[in-house]
């Protein structure tokens, strides 16, 4: 009796301290308190960058209640109101702060539509080359041998040629098989997969990179030897390793997909007229750049550039501040 009185004496005090333990913190407040919320905080840049992509990002996605018109509509373009200035000129008109193109679109309108056109086609095509270089370079650093030679030769094939040209054949032979009825509905997956072919290469070679290196340390060893699937060992143990230098690869090459996007729809490989993108406006604007009418084509490249501009600068940031060497 006395025993058992004893144990349950000393028993008392721990679940006391149980009771008494703080909550553990969330996912924002872990954040809030992280090295890389410290880094953003200090890094004006930064701020300035975010706030900029953000506000471009927002403005485009909530571009069908803050504009004069929906650019797609055909029906809703009027020749009347065409080649109009913008507002600070004598000559402009409201609501058409940025003026108008030769068929009546606004521009602003028109911009806004294509910057989520583009944001979307770049968000997309990176999610999906990084889906795409993770897996194989994951699998070539693992397992080695013949499988990491293939992936590699194939690798060092895209590499060989410019990247510009190999987007330009997957959408030209994409257009050319395709039925026409089909071209202009299926132009933003054709884009979306003709700038993921050839950006691929750059995660997996990363990728395969860490992964030769996690592959040969004691974790790895002691996790093959309890016979643990490849798989397994692969995402849970390898691939958290390795996603620093993705990040940072990441969010600079969104910056180029965008670029990308826009160079192929300059050309006339991308985006259909009636569905323009920032790079559709920019060839459009560009054939009346020397009659005057220079807002066709300005104002949407100044939003390309912001839009680039903001991301390479966090993607700058963000490798500076994921660099153990700078710390």
């Amino acid at each position: 009796m006395a025993d058992r009185s004893e144990r349950m004496a000393q028993a008392q005090p721990l679940t006391h301290a149980a009771a008494v333990l703080p909550p553990e913190p969330g996912l924002w407040a872990r954040m809030r308190d992280s090295d890389l919320w410290h880094s953003f905080r200090g890094h004006p840049s930064a701020i300035f960058a975010a706030a900029l992509l953000a506000v471009l990002t927002l403005t485009a996605i909530l571009a069908p209640w803050i504009t004069a018109q929906d650019p797609y509509d055909l029906a809703a373009l009027q020749l009347i109101n065409s080649e109009i200035p913008p507002i600070w000129n004598p000559a402009g008109q409201w609501p058409y702060l940025l003026g108008t193109d030769v068929q009546g679109r606004d521009i602003l309108s028109a911009i806004l539509y294509g910057s989520r056109i583009s944001l979307v086609i770049g968000f997309a095509s990176v999610i999906l080359a990084l889906a795409v270089g993770l897996s194989l370079g994951l699998i070539a650093g693992y397992f080695g041998g013949w499988v990491d030679n293939v992936i590699m030769r194939v690798g060092d094939v895209l590499l060989s040629m410019p990247f510009i040209l190999i987007a330009i054949l997957i959408s030209a032979m994409a257009g050319a098989a395709l039925p026409p009825g089909l071209r202009d509905v299926l132009a933003a997956p054709i884009l979306i997969v003709a700038i993921a072919v050839p950006s691929w290469v750059q995660y997996a070679r990363t990728v395969r990179a860490s992964a030769m290196v996690e592959r040969k340390k004691e974790y790895v060893q002691a996790a093959r030897l309890i016979r643990v699937k490849s798989w397994r060992v692969m995402l849970h143990h390898i691939l958290p390793n390795t996603l620093t230098p993705i990040m940072v690869a990441a969010t600079l090459n969104f910056g180029l997909a965008i670029l990308s996007e826009a160079t192929l729809s300059f050309l006339g490989v991308g985006m259909p007229p009636d569905q323009p993108s920032l790079g559709t406006l920019i060839r459009i604007g560009n054939q009346y750049l020397f009659s005057g009418l220079w807002w066709i084509v300005v104002f949407p490249a100044v939003q390309l550039c912001l839009i680039v501009l903001s991301v390479n600068m966090i993607g700058d940031w963000l490798r500076d501040a994921l660099n153990p060497k700078l710390q």
